[in-house]
């Protein structure tokens, strides 16, 4: 199974919904313990004192679980980040390249927090396409932050977006390997180098080719 496709909301009965989330618990203990390609269904519903046939009621199969949990994992980023911004306007925070980058340190302290589900889906043992959806939700989430100080009818910086993006997913696979107070002096000092960054909006000069095209003299 890839993961191009986003999970869509399910309604579960409050039964339907204990067997899931013991099942989400079970598969992220045993996810974690032996990673996602050594990992079982019957690891997991062991774990979880379910049956085989409960576990494919709820979930595809251990792709389908580790999708979800990694669903339920950016919701709770997409609302400490959400927290944080909210808290900043209220404390009279106004500069929205601040309110970004108060949203990044949000992110990145969202992932020590919980640095062993973080290592769970940036350490490379995913689902086939995995990887790959993962700099592609970053990307997204990083797009959102900086349509924070662009104007409407201005062009999304390409520039920006990738470097920011690309700088949060490093950052993101070093602070979870730290202490915590290190781990976090780091996410402090990333968000800040970042907060220097401002958009240019394609507006750099391109220099014009040499006589020849190989642009030596």
């Amino acid at each position: 199974m890839t993961v191009d496709k986003a999970r869509k909301p399910e309604r579960h009965s409050p039964r339907g919904a204990a067997t899931r989330s013991a099942l989400l618990d079970a598969a992220a203990h045993v996810f974690r313990t032996v990673g996602f390609a050594r990992a079982g269904v019957t690891e997991v519903v062991a774990q979880a004192g379910a049956s085989i046939g409960s576990l494919y009621h709820h979930f595809s199969g251990k792709a389908d679980l580790y999708m979800a949990l990694y669903e339920e994992f950016q919701q709770r980023q997409q609302d400490r980040t959400h927290r944080a911004v909210t808290n900043a306007r209220a404390a009279g925070e106004t500069d929205p390249t601040r309110l970004m980058y108060t949203a990044a340190r949000a992110y990145l302290d969202g992932c020590i927090d919980e640095r062993e589900t973080t290592v769970l889906f940036f350490s490379g043992d995913g689902p086939p396409g995995f990887d790959s959806q993962l700099r592609s939700r970053l990307r997204e989430w990083t797009d959102r932050n900086v349509a924070l100080f662009r104007k409407a009818d201005e062009p999304v910086d390409e520039a920006l977006l990738m470097v920011v993006s690309g700088a949060i997913l490093l950052a993101v696979s070093e602070v979870v390997v730290r202490e915590d107070q290190d781990a976090r002096r780091l996410a402090n000092d990333i968000t800040e180098l970042l907060s220097c960054l401002k958009p240019c909006y394609g507006r750099a000069e391109v220099p014009p080719p040499t006589a020849g095209g190989t642009g030596e003299a």
